[in-house]
């Protein structure tokens, strides 16, 4: 299906100039974003390395006040994004507080496709078949449970040790499979983050397993301390014969009974809200949807 070859290239021209070119500077010098770093990890467990990449607000001192902290997943399209739409915002307005943003990348020496597919995902899909995009190596699914693991053990630590963050008001970001992976972490140890941005859920994995999982978690809770923020975009229902909206799969649908079900528990410690972009698919939201869940997330003083 269309909406499940997800591609991570969104085009979005909002960014400001990351650094200013010398005169000196001969053609073909690398583009480096500004007030950025790139931290690599090897993921112990998962026998993998990774690169997190961190972008620091203008004026940020190791010595000043804690700071919020955003991570998104999917960080080879979705941080400069992120970090373009947050310099567009804070350079005009006070709409957003200072954050660092950290980006989550995928395996290094993996494709984004096989890379997320494995670590996004909470168990195999046997509904589905799939094609793997890397010659020689079958497709992986299932590994979420370990890859949230490398995110508390370590990635966490090191971002806490080496920034000065306020994981009170530390949030996740996650869009598609990201924000599979995201309902995964909020099922399993939702205190991992503050606040979470589910967009455009996957809930249609593996038969709808993560309705499952919420089943399985309220029959043994009754808090679920966390603030969310659900959204999709509106042509992410089904029309069919409209070539604008998906053929089989209601992802409107889903995130509403999702958000309604856990609504209907009354768990003690939850918050949420559901945003509907209308006039977006699965793969334009993401713009719309991250401008309005970082006012949201980490408001500035208006």
């Amino acid at each position: 299906m269309k909406l499940r070859l997800f591609c991570a290239a969104l085009a979005f021209a909002m960014a400001a100039p990351a650094f200013s070119a010398s005169v000196t500077q001969p053609d073909g010098t690398p583009y480096v974003m500004a007030d950025t770093e790139v931290r690599n990890l090897h993921a112990r467990e998962l026998g993998r390395d990774y690169q997190i990449f961190v972008s620091l607000p203008k004026n940020y001192s190791s010595t000043g006040p804690a700071l919020p902290v955003v991570f998104v997943t999917d960080a080879d399209y979705a941080f400069p994004l992120v970090r373009a739409i947050n310099s567009r915002l804070a350079g005009h307005s006070k709409a957003l507080a200072p954050f660092i943003l950290v980006g989550l990348s995928y395996a290094v020496g993996d494709t984004g496709e096989y890379s997320r597919r494995r670590d996004y995902t909470p168990t195999d899909n046997p509904s589905e078949t799939y094609i793997s995009d890397m010659p020689g190596r079958k497709p992986a699914f299932g590994e979420a449970e370990g890859y949230r693991r490398f995110l508390e053990n370590e990635v966490l630590p090191l971002v806490k040790a080496q920034y000065r963050v306020d994981m009170a008001r530390s949030v996740f970001v996650g869009h598609s499979y990201g924000s599979l992976l995201g309902t995964h972490i909020l099922l399993t140890q939702p205190s991992m983050f503050a606040k979470y941005v589910i967009s455009s859920p996957s809930l249609w994995f593996n038969k709808g397993l993560m309705f499952t999982r919420e089943k399985e978690y309220a029959a043994t809770h009754r808090e679920l301390k966390a603030d969310i923020f659900f959204s999709a975009g509106g042509f992410e229902a089904v029309k069919r014969g409209d070539p604008r909206y998906n053929d089989d799969t209601d992802m409107v649908a889903d995130v509403r009974r999702f958000d309604a079900i856990l609504r209907s528990r009354h768990y003690a410690g939850l918050h949420t809200q559901l945003h509907v972009f209308e006039n977006k698919d699965h793969l334009d939201v993401f713009p719309d949807m991250i401008t309005a869940a970082l006012k949201w997330s980490v408001p500035g003083n208006k």
